[in-house]
């Protein structure tokens, strides 16, 4: 592991819209801030913007409910068609309580609501527009890594992040959804701790460890910030999956 990061937000990221093309606002982001890129980095791009790119928008006053949804509106106190779209969003719902209903996503994420959400998304006219999340973030990333490559000829690692809360904590912090170029998990078991002790256990999410930093530096209000460049890590380039960070649904205590 490095023993110094680097992270920079990259600057000037207009407001996305459907169809944009990632890529070149990535690229032209790099350059507006007169860095050159390296073989290693690291880029970690929030999902909302991957998820307006993609136009993954919901009109909730174009949603019908389902009986399932009105039922398990009522028991929640959220709006019907939210939780329609919460549904079709889901494998299966794992917890409800009054306005949160924690289920697993068809991407196989565990989280609230299905990681719908409506802030720093632009309004239509009665106020109910929501953002879902991307379509396959692994497979983006890819595409992004190409193409930053193609354009800069440097091999860099791709990461969509989004924040969510954890079981024991208290508090959203980011994780990864998608990544490409990048060991996500790192199996240190076998390795010897400071006494020479076999560790027997230790297995680091690496990729949800940039995830988190990153969303330092992007916030959560009005910043403004959706990409962070990280520079130092001395990773692999053989590469692995945001999907290899979901644990096993047999191994899941909270399941």
């Amino acid at each position: 592991m490095p023993n110094r990061l680097t992270l920079l937000a990259l600057p000037g990221i207009p407001l996305v819209e459907p169809g944009d093309d990632l890529c070149g606002l990535i690229g032209d982001a790099i350059i507006r801030a007169g860095e050159e890129l390296h073989d290693g980095d690291v880029l970690v791009i929030a999902q909302k913007i991957v998820s307006k790119s993609e136009g993954r928008f919901a009109d909730l006053d174009t949603v019908e409910p389902s009986a399932e949804a009105l039922t398990l509106a009522g028991k929640t106190e959220k709006d019907p068609r939210l939780v329609e779209l919460i549904l079709s969003e889901s494998r299966a719902v794992l917890r409800y309580r009054a306005n949160v209903i924690i289920v697993e996503h068809r991407l196989g994420f565990v989280l609230a609501n299905a990681g719908i959400d409506q802030s720093n998304v632009a309004l239509n006219n009665d106020g109910r527009r929501v953002l879902l999340l991307p379509l396959d973030p692994d497979k983006t990333c890819t595409q992004l890594r190409e193409g930053i490559a193609t354009r800069f000829g440097k091999d860099v690692a791709v990461v969509i992040n989004d924040s969510v809360g954890r079981a024991w904590r208290v508090g959203t912090v980011g994780i990864a959804l998608g990544a490409a170029g990048l060991e996500t998990v790192v199996d240190l078991r076998g390795q010897s701790d400071l006494y020479g002790r076999p560790l027997a256990v230790s297995i680091v999410g690496l990729g949800d460890e940039l995830a988190a930093a990153a969303t330092i530096i992007q916030g959560e209000g009005d910043e403004g910030l959706p990409i962070v460049l990280i520079r130092g890590l001395d990773r692999s380039s053989e590469g692995e999956s945001g999907a290899k960070l979901v644990r096993d649904a047999a191994e899941d205590l909270f399941r």
